[in-house]
């Protein structure tokens, strides 16, 4: 990764990588964090339990001020007709069955009461789903971005949230991947282009002093 601070350098004299910041009414989107994802055994899982612990937090904090949530997972029908040529580029898709406890949302950051689960097909949140409907119905303007892959869903909709008109947001610290090379180089990405990459603690001092005395 030693052509990072390269490119940063010529990211910067080229002006790329402006940060955009937060607006008034945040949502926070966990992507993926189903079964699958976070079973180091599976084929598409690893260990993220920093992931997860960091997702909890702001999880915890937009419950606690009743900001908007939602969840991701990806699941197929038997016949994975919904799966597209996806499941011919990925065959270690085929484990994200419908019906299975695979694509169930992990129990660490279980969803409660009327939080949704928005069920995808492909990497982005936005593609074949009605979180735009949500979010507009929400009058949200900024997006956190918590979840899996990094390089993978995360990316595609931080790409598709700023396609959308809203504020990204990545908290570098609750997002990961299986491999550290697409994980920080998609970081470094979506940061030049896309969004804004802060920490976790960011945004939670944001949510605070924004919120706390609403």
């Amino acid at each position: 990764m030693d052509w990072i601070d390269d490119t940063a350098n010529l990211y910067e004299d080229r002006e790329f990588g402006e940060s955009v910041g937060m607006g008034e009414r945040p949502a926070l989107v966990i992507i993926d964090l189903i079964n699958a994802f976070t079973d180091p055994d599976s084929n598409l899982g690893s260990d993220v339990s920093d992931v997860l612990a960091q997702t909890s937090a702001l999880l915890d904090a937009f419950r606690e001020y009743d900001l908007p949530r939602y969840f991701t997972t990806v699941a197929y029908e038997e016949s994975y007709g919904d799966a597209g040529r996806f499941i011919e580029k990925v065959p270690a898709l085929r484990e994200l069955r419908l019906g299975t406890d695979r694509i169930e949302v992990d129990d660490q950051i279980a969803p409660m009461d009327a939080e949704r689960v928005i069920l995808k097909k492909y990497a982005s949140a936005f593609f074949g789903t009605d979180l735009q409907t949500e979010l507009t119905n929400q009058r949200v303007d900024t997006l956190v971005l918590a979840g899996v892959t990094t390089s993978g869903c995360v990316r595609a909709t931080a790409v598709d949230s700023l396609q959308h008109g809203y504020r990204t947001i990545v908290p570098a610290d609750a997002v990961g991947d299986r491999a550290d090379g697409p994980h920080r180089a998609n970081l470094f990405d979506i940061d030049a282009k896309y969004g804004d990459v802060v920490s976790t603690a960011a945004v939670l001092d944001y949510v605070t002093e924004s919120f706390g005395e609403n």
